[in-house]
């Protein structure tokens, strides 16, 4: 859907830097949790000095996340469709949009656990590395997909709380399920010497966990407002509406996914060093990502709001005050990794090899915050307006730009030419969505206005 429905009225609310920061602070908290997920479980296998073992697990954490971001629709459409719904004051629909997902949800994630060989053989054939390497990722990834559906599930409870503009509540359930696998990889992959099983095993347990939590709260929630008919939630319209959606933000996921996989098959042709190198910078690349997707997530909701509520003002004060933010936030964390990222290497990485070739790179992964911080805050936009076809077509376009550049510049200049080219695909993606925003604006609030 590409618009907003045409029922409704216009209702006006303020944003402000306050109204931002109550979303965006308690995201940012809760998503630097899960960056840490990745660098404890990094910093686990980096114990025992195997370069084979770190590369292993950085290759068996991109083919789980090919197939699980694949689904992030989930979050991002349940955002978007709750987030409208609040704006409109329609507090039946949040909650249908809800159960709508956490169907295809249950009903995705048991199909993923049980093709769990399939994604595993996949992930070795893509990524062509060696015997070692191809091992662990066996390992890691059948042990993952078993925790598909609740991680799924755990998609659409935050989907719901985000499109509510609940920062406290994401928070809370966001640290509850990455303690729990921040402290069970502790325990289960070094104290217990389980390796990369057990940080696996880690993972399905706090998603697990995370998705108790949450049902547990929602459900009393739910049990306090007038009870839905099953015909509202399982309405075809409904989920027909849902699809649509759904697809462009799949698709564009999908293609995400890709560029980065495709990334990290080309660290693998330079060398398991240059490898597992690479997967170090790429923790902090995604520790930087998430500091961003906290004004990204607060885009995403006062944007949704604005379009339901049909009031262009509070949109177009949302884009000025998350983008100010995310740019300010994004210099500071160039800085950051500039300043202490050789400290933050020396302590993932222990094999002397790894450590100096992540050096080496340091400075490309350190400026991805700042190249990529405009793509982030167009991605809450679009998603929050629900804009998702044009989301899907830039990202297309910007994949297309990114294979061009990894064919060109990787073979001139190495893992150098490997990060420009990483560089370019989040900018173009950026500069692109924003030229067609204010377009895309007017379009869609004149529509409303005509409706009204």
């Amino acid at each position: 859907m590409d618009s907003a429905s045409p029922e409704g009225r216009v209702t006006p609310f303020s944003v402000t830097n306050r109204s931002v920061l109550a979303i965006a602070v308690p995201m940012t908290l809760a998503y630097l949790t899960t960056p840490f997920i990745g660098l404890v479980g990094t910093g686990v296998v980096g114990q025992f000095g195997d370069a084979a073992l770190l590369g292993g697990l950085a290759a068996g954490a991109v083919a789980f996340d090919v197939v699980f971001t694949s689904f992030n629709f989930l979050r991002a459409g349940t955002t978007a469709l709750v987030a409208q719904a609040f704006g409109r004051n329609d507090a039946s629909e949040e909650q249908a949009v809800f159960w709508r997902a956490v169907v295809i949800a249950i009903i995705a994630g048991i199909v993923l656990a049980l093709t769990a060989p399939l994604t595993s053989l996949a992930g070795q054939w893509f990524m062509s590395a060696e015997p070692r390497v191809n091992e662990t990722l066996d390992a890691y990834v059948r042990i993952r997909m078993l925790g598909a559906p609740f991680a799924l599930v755990n998609y659409a409870i935050l989907g719901y709380v985000l499109g509510r503009g609940e920062g406290s509540f994401a928070l809370f359930l966001q640290a509850s399920l990455n303690g729990v696998n921040i402290a069970l990889s502790l325990l289960l992959g070094l104290t217990l010497g389980w390796g990369v099983e057990g940080v696996a095993w880690a993972a399905v347990a706090g998603e697990a966990a995370g998705m108790a939590i949450g049902f547990v709260v929602l459900l009393r929630r739910f049990a306090r407002q007038p009870r839905l008919a099953r015909g509202r939630i399982f309405d075809a319209g409904a989920f027909r509406h849902l699809f649509v959606l759904n697809r462009d933000i799949m698709i564009r996921s999908l293609s995400l996914l890709v560029a980065f996989a495709l990334f990290t098959r080309q660290g693998a042709q330079f060398g398991t060093v240059t490898l597992a190198a690479n997967a170090v910078l790429m923790n902090f690349f995604i520790a930087a990502g998430f500091f961003l997707d906290g004004f990204a997530a607060a885009a995403e909701q006062l944007a949704g709001r604005a379009v339901g509520a049909r009031y262009e003002p509070a949109f177009r004060k949302a884009v000025y005050l998350c983008s100010i933010w995310g740019f300010a936030l994004a210099g500071t964390m160039t800085t950051v990794l500039m300043v202490f990222g050789a400290d933050l290497i020396a302590l993932i990485a222990t094999a002397e090899d790894v450590r100096a070739a992540a050096i080496a790179f340091l400075p490309w992964a350190a400026f991805t915050a700042l190249s990529g911080v405009l793509a982030f805050q167009m991605d809450g936009i679009f998603i929050g307006a629900a804009w998702s076809r044009d989301m899907r077509n830039m990202m297309v376009l910007s994949l297309v730009v990114f294979v061009v550049a990894l064919m060109t510049l990787a073979p001139a200049f190495g893992n150098h030419g490997l990060w420009a080219a990483l560089h370019l695909l989040l900018i173009v993606r950026g500069v692109c969505l924003l030229a067609i925003l204010g377009p895309r604006a007017r379009a869609t609030f004149q529509s409303g206005a005509a409706a009204h």
